[in-house]
């Protein structure tokens, strides 16, 4: 199976997006195919022996709409094509209200009677001496409109000869209606048959053309500021890079550069593409990939990423990742990916929207029949009747209610570190009730590091640690290397060692200034006789918080103990803290053995502890968990812990920009902190929330909408529906949803609830 994405041009409804993925589900080959309207984009899984791409985007080409593969290099044309096209739709909505405008003054001023409107009795005059003149000026300023809205027409009734009518098809037959019904009026006219000059209704044709142009060109500016994190993303890329070509530096364009290319990058520049350093000492600002702002210390073999800043020194790196391949690259297919993508929540909306137009040209059908014999034949009663009904369905709300809040939301979700890898993830995440996290690289730094340091019969701790250090510098031993760091850290200088010998599970031995230091566990120590008597206490307190002591003993006595642990991430307490606000219980899974693990939970506030678990068996662990009725996420790094990944409702994996393509997760945090892990659950709901206001309005608008504009209301005394009006309301309905979605826009990674 093949899985491909495609741009599609000329989507106007949900209905439109229904009908393209009904006409190419029924391909053979076809397993999958999900359009998205607001992304204007189609997700197809197929399988290539039996359909191929080009028979799919001629499919597509065939009901009317544009299809084609996306490519890196259109991506600004494809943006300046969008441009474009909001440009042509303000153009034209400013051509129809031109006439549009004075269209309906001159319908409606001789019909105000309670207020003397400038021009009305001049009018009223025309209408009743010369009232072919007056039906033949309408005419001539309701050809623009309708000249300008041609494509209303073009796709509206193609859609409907094809017996997949669309929105544009609603408008199309309706300002049909009320066109053929006021030129049949206007030869009547014609005839001497003068008080047909009142049964005119070319000016609701021109309005409601004009109110349409006027909402798409709102829609389409609204849509264009959901993908603005998009658009951010692509333009961190330099566009050229500076190669070391035949010893000399060149410049090239960025599409240029090849794996192996030997790049330098100069204080102030972008890095154009993946690769690692060198030559050269540099500070590099990968806010873009990490979201911290703290500049990162690169050196010789240190890995650089396309689109971050170097701040400080020229260095010189060799590309290993371009195009595609590259980490920002990555990040923006995902999240392209991920606004594609439909949520589960969008099946009742796609469900409704693929029968919904059929379903209102019955009602009006039905209405305008119903009103006509009700009304003893007032055709005009029943024309107006059936020409609201029509207008005022909107299946553009209901088809942007779900995609545009995903957009916004996985787009905030990037800016903030955090990348959602579809809709199915995003609404997973606010369904959470209890998170498991690995321990080792997610609760914890992953790697050991000093944190006591103890003397007996009250020497420096300073020299204690430098001489344990300066025995260990030949280890290889983690905890050797931890101690080692933690004496380069502290600045202190490593003394020379002689005769250095390691012991096998026990810890090392030197010679340091004529003085025999041993460093090392209980065991050594207790080999060669030396009592721990003085530290007995510390070092059990110790080894109760999760720490290592490791003894170290200069000539045959105890000196002291240096502890070694691997500690606890600043942001993992809060993080945990902030999660238990939300109402989520917290586990955590480790290998480790139980002491240690219930001094790392006791530290952050962890509820459950699983601990001694084998990496093949974190997944049957979760299981557990699920098997109780709990919507677990899985917290881990991706690689040991993928199993339990896939198997958790949601994984959620730690790591750095390079690990955005992990399949096993559906979250990826590339800030590596936990405090991201909250935020991200936070994301998801006031998304959801936001999803769920939307089709409510969505729904409600039209389930309130179209009863009044049937006459429902006018039954029971109660006012009929203009059509101009209907169009107003119906443009509106899928502005608002959009505007609702964009005040997600303004959501803080602050875990605010």
């Amino acid at each position: 199976m093949e899985n491909q994405t495609l741009s599609i041009r000329g989507m106007t409804c949900a209905a439109c997006a229904a009908r393209i993925e009904r006409a190419v589900s029924k391909k053979e080959g076809v397993e999958q195919i999900s359009v998205n309207l607001a992304a204007e984009k189609a997700q197809i899984r197929f399988n290539p022996s039996a359909t191929s791409l080009p028979e799919l985007i001629a499919a597509i080409e065939k009901l009317g709409y544009g299809a084609a593969v996306p490519r890196e290099e259109t991506r600004d044309k494809d943006s300046e094509r969008k441009k474009k096209a909001i440009r042509v739709l303000w153009t034209k909505f400013i051509v129809s209200a031109a006439f549009s405008v004075p269209l309906l003054y001159i319908a409606m001023a001789p019909m105000v009677k309670f207020i003397a409107l400038p021009g009305a009795a001049a009018l009223n005059g025309v209408m009743m001496n010369y009232p072919l003149i007056y039906a033949l000026l309408e005419l001539l300023l309701v050809l623009p409109a309708i000249g300008v809205g041609y494509k209303f027409y073009t796709v509206g009734f193609k859609a409907l000869v094809q017996r997949s009518p669309n929105m544009d098809s609603l408008i199309a037959i309706g300002t049909t209606a009320a066109v053929l019904y006021s030129l049949y009026n206007t030869w009547r006219i014609a005839q001497g048959q003068f008080k047909y000059v009142d049964a005119l209704y070319f000016e609701t044709a021109g309005v409601i053309i004009t109110l349409i142009l006027l909402g798409k060109s709102l829609e389409a500016v609204s849509k264009g500021r959901t993908s603005e994190a998009i658009k951010k993303l692509m333009g961190l890329a330099p566009k050229t890079a500076l190669i070391i070509q035949n010893g000399a530096e060149k410049e090239i364009p960025i599409e240029e550069v090849k794996i192996g290319d030997v790049i330098v990058v100069r204080p102030g520049a972008k890095i154009p593409v993946d690769g690692t350093v060198i030559q050269g000492h540099t500070s590099i600002d990968e806010s873009m990939l990490t979201g911290e702002s703290m500049p990162v210390d690169k050196k010789a073999g240190d890995p650089v990423y396309a689109a971050s800043l170097n701040t400080t020194g020229t260095m010189e790196f060799r590309a290993e990742k371009i195009g595609s391949d590259t980490a920002l690259a990555q990040i923006i297919k995902l999240v392209e990916d991920a606004q594609g993508g439909k949520a589960p929540i969008a099946a009742m909306a796609d469900k409704v929207s693929g029968v919904f137009v059929p379903v209102v040209c019955a009602i009006a059908l039905i209405a305008g029949a119903a009103w006509f014999f009700g009304s003893g034949g007032d055709l005009e009663f029943a024309l107006t009747i059936f020409i609201s009904v029509l207008v005022i369905a909107c299946p553009c709300a209901l088809g942007l209610a779900t995609p545009t809040a995903i957009m916004v939301g996985t787009g905030k979700g990037a800016e903030n570190g955090i990348l959602i890898k579809g809709g199915e993830a995003l609404e997973t995440a606010h369904k959470i009730d209890t998170i498991v996290f690995d321990k080792t690289g997610t609760i914890t730094e992953g790697k050991p590091a000093v944190t006591d340091i103890l003397t007996a019969g009250g020497g420096e701790t300073g020299s204690l640690l430098q001489i344990a250090a300066s025995a260990e510098k030949g280890s290889e031993h983690p905890l050797g290397q931890a101690v080692v760091a933690g004496a380069r850290d502290r600045c202190l200088e490593l003394l020379k060692a002689d005769n250095f010998n390691s012991i096998t599970g026990r810890g090392i031995e030197a010679l340091i200034d004529g003085r025999t230091v041993l460093a090392g566990n209980r065991k050594l120590m207790d080999e060669r006789g030396i009592s721990l008597t003085a530290l007995e206490a510390e070092s059990d307190s110790l080894a109760g918080e999760g720490k290592t002591p490791m003894y170290i003993a200069i000539d045959g006595s105890l000196a002291g103990i240096v502890a070694v642990a691997d500690v606890v991430k600043a942001s993992s307490g809060p993080a945990i803290d902030s999660l238990h606000k939300m109402g989520i219980e917290v586990a955590m899974i480790t290998g480790d053995n139980r002491k240690t693990a219930d001094a790392i939970a006791k530290q952050v506030g962890i509820d459950h502890v699983l601990a001694e678990v084998l990496p093949q068996d974190k997944s049957n662990e979760v299981k557990k968990l699920q098997a109780e009725g709990r919507k677990v996420a899985m917290v881990g790094d991706g690689i040991n812990d993928a199993p339990a990944l896939a198997q958790a409702d949601i994984g959620i994996a730690i790591g750095s920009g390079t690990d955005v393509a992990m399949e096993s997760a559906g979250i990826v945090l590339m800030r590596s902190q936990l405090s991201d892990v909250p935020t991200a659950i936070n994301l998801s709901k006031k998304t959801i929330r936001n999803i769920k206001q939307n089709l409510f309005w969505a729904f409600g608008y039209n389930v309130v909408g179209i009863p009044i504009a049937a006459g429902v209301l006018h039954l029971f005394g109660g006012p009929l529906l203009n059509p101009i009006f209907a169009a107003a309301a119906m443009s509106l309905s899928s502005v608002s949803v959009l505007t609702n979605a964009l005040r997600l826009k303004r959501f803080k990674g602050d875990n605010s609830k």
